[in-house]
């Protein structure tokens, strides 16, 4: 082959493997006719460069670009969305869902209280999968009780596994008790597990029962209208309304404030307001009647009594552990016809309590709270009390019978008693004192106490001619206050310890002092007794007391020292052996209290409980300071402190 054809061929070679080569790019030039002259124009101004606008073939392989992105972001989105919709597909047709469980009740919406109450359960799963470890927990009302609370039974029940589409039968008794119609709310839960979750599930119903008789049936036999002081009778009834018999039942009567009990038969089992009516039969009844009144009221008052029956608390024998049934009855306050009121030294109020140096001053308020008159009032005042001065009860514009320990107002005495118009009112007024609560001769008066029953009468007249004869009555107790005495002593020459230092006390120099507290009582038993005193600035604790059995403490900081006694028995000091203690202190006596008698222990005060007559009693000593008066040894002029 010649050289040229050789050459051409080389050429067409190399002109191929540009051609097939993935980077080749061909390359485009424009000339001018005459290269070698070139157009240039200047601008006039200053101009801003417009961008050039991309030509058609930049244009569309933009475009193209734009299109390939949208298109690849379809595809994916079209598969991403196939995806979810069949993993939502076939996952949620193997979902459990609450609203796919059905708890049916088979059961009647009544029964009897204290019955068994068969409560007869259908569970259906409706769910494409199996409810595991189910368990059936039912909750009711232990007794009476309205609602549910934390006291209430519970039944948990295993039902192991429902597989989808199964359907479970169950059936629980219990017992419900309740007033006749009322409802007794039944909690039925569901619990389970669900394959691939250790969490629990819950499905929850609520059903309502209705009581269509009461095991125990209550009845309360008392007025609805009563006026103040007025006595009451209140009858219970309770019969036992159920099939079998019960045992160990108690009664209970709330009372509400103003009511005084006085009486009841049978008497109470504890305290004045709980009965024990032991084992019932079918049938059987128990009656309880109550006697008290209303006091302490106002007209247009409502007050509640509420009768309670159940089964005894095995663990309280005053608690009702299961309530079986319970009643109330309302009763209205309304004004007496006729109306005297007590008032002791000037207080209105059911009992009183007084020390024995206090006399004691009756007053009694009468009125005709009638629209008609009144004729022949009567006031009566009936004392008694083992506490009684009789020789002091004084009355005026009355008469004092004093063989029936009586004090009588009537027309004789008061003149406008005759008759007495609408709206009137007024008073009449007597005192007395108590007695000494020990004497030689009689010894320790134990619960000491004075009885003041006041009753008034008269008489209506109707128009008919008939007469109506009115009343109305109170009483009031006095208690009187133990006789609880404090001594308190200085001494230097006797005591339970020797004592040091100069007499008459010397500036800057130390003089001991022991001081004594005696305590006595009489009649009535004193609790949480406690005796407290402080020291001044120049006196100085030293510690020891006798005896070292008696709890005595000292405050450095505050320099109090307090004597907890505890309790003080009747007859202490007086009948039975006295409560002592004794310590000792140290004076200093300064400059400035030359020619003084520095005190030595400042005011002590002794505060208790008196058991008997329900309140607090307190007893105030003064100060003692270096005069010691019942020291026998001692002499006056050994008080006033010396340079």
């Amino acid at each position: 082959m010649p050289l040229y054809d050789r050459g051409k061929l080389n050429k067409i070679e190399e002109l191929k493997s540009k051609l097939f080569n993935k980077n080749y790019q061909t390359k485009i030039e424009h000339r001018d006719s005459f290269p070698h002259f070139q157009r240039k124009e200047v601008m006039d101004s200053w101009e801003k460069k417009e961008t050039a606008e991309p030509n058609f073939r930049e244009k569309f392989f933009m475009k193209t670009s734009m299109f390939k992105k949208f298109f690849i972001f379809s595809i994916v989105f079209f598969v991403l969305a196939i995806g979810y919709a069949s993993y939502m597909f076939f996952s949620k047709s193997n979902a459990v869902f609450n609203d796919n469980i059905d708890i049916s009740v088979l059961s009647n919406a009544f029964t009897a209280g204290g019955e068994d109450y068969p409560l007869l359960l259908e569970i259906a799963n409706k769910n494409n999968s199996p409810l595991d470890l189910v368990d059936l927990v039912v909750e009711y009302p232990k007794s009476s009780q309205v609602g549910l609370s934390q006291d209430n039974e519970h039944l948990r029940i295993s039902l192991g596994t429902i597989p989808a589409g199964g359907i479970k039968n169950e059936s629980v008794k219990f017992i419900l008790y309740g007033e006749q119609g009322s409802t007794r709310p039944i909690k039925i839960s569901l619990e389970y597990r669900v394959e691939g979750s250790n969490a629990i599930f819950v499905k929850d119903k609520l059903y309502d029962v209705s009581i269509s008789s009461t095991p125990i049936n209550l009845s309360i036999d008392a007025p609805t209208e009563v006026s103040s002081n007025q006595d009451i009778n209140l009858n219970v009834k309770a019969t036992l309304n159920a099939t079998k018999p019960v045992s160990k039942i108690l009664l209970k009567v709330d009372y509400p404030i103003g009511f005084q009990f006085i009486s009841a038969n049978p008497s109470p089992y504890l305290g004045n307001n709980i009965w024990n009516l032991g084992d019932l039969a079918p049938g059987a009844e128990r009656n309880i009647s109550i006697l008290g009144k209303m006091i302490d009221v106002f007209d247009g008052e409502q007050k509640v009594f509420r009768a309670w029956s159940g089964s005894q608390s095995s663990s309280d024998k005053s608690l009702i552990d299961v309530v079986f049934n319970s009643l109330e009855h309302t009763m209205f306050i309304k004004k007496s016809s006729i109306e005297a009121r007590l008032l002791v030294n000037g207080v209105y109020q059911r009992e009183y309590a007084i020390d024995t140096k206090t006399p004691i001053q009756g007053q009694i308020q009468w009125s005709n709270n009638l629209e008609t008159k009144i004729n022949n009032l009567e006031i009566h005042a009936k004392i008694s009390g083992n506490a009684v001065n009789r020789k002091t009860i004084t009355v005026g514009q009355g008469y004092y019978n004093s063989s029936q320990d009586l004090i009588i107002w009537d027309k004789n005495s008061q003149s406008n008693f005759a008759e007495v118009n609408p709206g009137d009112s007024g008073s009449v007024s007597f005192s007395l004192s108590p007695l000494s609560l020990f004497s030689a001769a009689g010894g320790i008066i134990p619960s000491p106490t004075i009885n003041i029953d006041v009753s008034v009468t008269g008489q209506q007249a109707q128009s008919s001619g008939a007469v109506t004869q009115l009343s109305n009555s109170e009483s009031k107790i006095i208690r009187i206050l133990s006789d609880l005495g404090l001594s308190n002593k200085a001494l230097y020459y006797s005591g339970s310890f020797t004592n040091t230092g100069p007499i008459p006390p010397k500036v800057e120099q130390k003089t001991t002092y022991t001081i004594v507290w005696s305590l006595s009582n009489t009649a009535n038993n004193i609790s949480k007794a406690q005796i407290r005193s402080t020291f001044p600035p120049w006196v100085r604790f030293l510690g020891p007391f006798s005896p070292a059995s008696e709890d005595l403490s000292f405050d450095a900081s505050t320099k109090e020292i307090v004597w907890n006694i505890g309790g003080i028995p009747k007859g202490t000091g007086i009948t039975e052996a006295g409560k002592t203690v004794s310590f000792q202190v140290e004076l200093t006596p300064s400059l400035s209290q030359v020619g003084t008698t520095p005190t030595i222990i400042n005011d002590t005060i002794l505060t208790g409980h008196d058991d008997f007559a329900n309140v607090d009693v307190r007893v105030n000593k003064t100060s003692l300071d270096t005069r010691l008066l019942n020291d026998p040894n001692f002499s006056v002029n050994g008080s006033r402190v010396v340079e």
